[in-house]
């Protein structure tokens, strides 16, 4: 379990990396290209570190476990070169924002994490702002990570129930997501009249659509929800954020087009999400 690599040098990517580097010095954090990049921890931006990323294309060493932490719209570009770094046993962990891509690794020992890590990349620069938890499904594979994990800064969870897990993640994501890329603000947009009741109306519909896939969350789930978006401090965005003012493809059809496509299979009726739907895949960059 020492041969460990993580393909993405994004804010997941590099702060799993961080994490883990103490007790792995061999650990590859794996690119585009090599290039040094600089990392902020925990918001502190007087104190930065180097890590180094290493390109996926010329690496080929066998690998224990890999972590996939690219977003859902660079997965298809990193798919071929998963089997050079691969063997029978190699444990996959998916760490990404969304549903629905897992199928896509055809591989023995794949696992989707949901992730609970905070933070920006501009260029080849990444400040993390908050959290170190990666959520897994309970088994044999995913004791191994956690133990992996042990003495390091990532906090591996497991649990019995991961498609609630996703679910949970998928709903925090759905709203605040929502409104801080159309608007194109940080999470100080909530303090604008009317978004928290945006934020609510999104919620309420997302809880529907979860219990049409029969994943059933207790009555104060939204109220839950809320708290957490009221935690954000004004200054920090989301990644469909980040991605909206860098012009980069964004993870709507893991998110909002998932959601809105479970809602069209059980006919329900989500207006507010049907309202922003299309106005996401309207800033969409092709």
């Amino acid at each position: 379990m020492n041969n460990i690599a993580i393909i993405g040098p994004g804010a997941v990517g590099s702060t799993i990396a961080f994490d883990l580097y103490p007790k792995y010095q061999s650990l590859l954090l794996l690119g585009r290209q090599d290039y040094d990049l600089t990392y902020y921890a925990n918001g502190n931006t007087k104190h930065p570190y180097t890590l180094t990323v290493s390109s996926l294309k010329a690496s080929h060493s066998k690998i224990d476990v890999l972590i996939i932490a690219v977003k859902i719209p660079q997965l298809e570009s990193i798919l071929p070169k998963i089997d050079d770094l691969i063997h029978d046993q190699t444990i996959i962990i998916l760490a990404q924002n969304g549903y629905g891509q897992l199928s896509r690794l055809q591989y023995p020992n794949v696992f989707q994490a949901v992730v609970y890590i905070s933070g920006q990349k501009n260029g080849a620069t990444v400040t993390h702002y908050r959290d170190h938890k990666l959520v897994l499904q309970d088994a044999p594979q995913t004791r191994l990570i956690k133990k992996m994990a042990t003495n390091t800064d990532l906090n591996i969870e497991l649990t019995s129930d991961i498609n609630q897990a996703i679910w949970y993640k998928l709903l925090v994501n759905l709203a605040i997501n929502t409104v801080t890329a159309l608007t194109r603000q940080t999470a100080v947009v909530l303090q604008t009249p009317g978004i928290k009741t945006l934020c609510q109306q999104l919620l309420t519909e997302g809880v529907g659509i979860a219990q049409a896939e029969n994943v059933n969350f207790n009555k104060d789930v939204i109220q839950d929800i809320m708290s957490i978006y009221n935690g954000y401090p004004n200054e920090m965005g989301t990644s469909m954020y980040y991605d909206i003012i860098s012009n980069k493809p964004l993870e709507i059809e893991g998110i909002q087009g998932f959601l809105f496509n479970k809602a069209r299979t059980h006919k329900l009726f989500t207006p507010v999400l049907d309202t922003v739907y299309p106005l996401l895949l309207a800033q969409q960059k092709y």
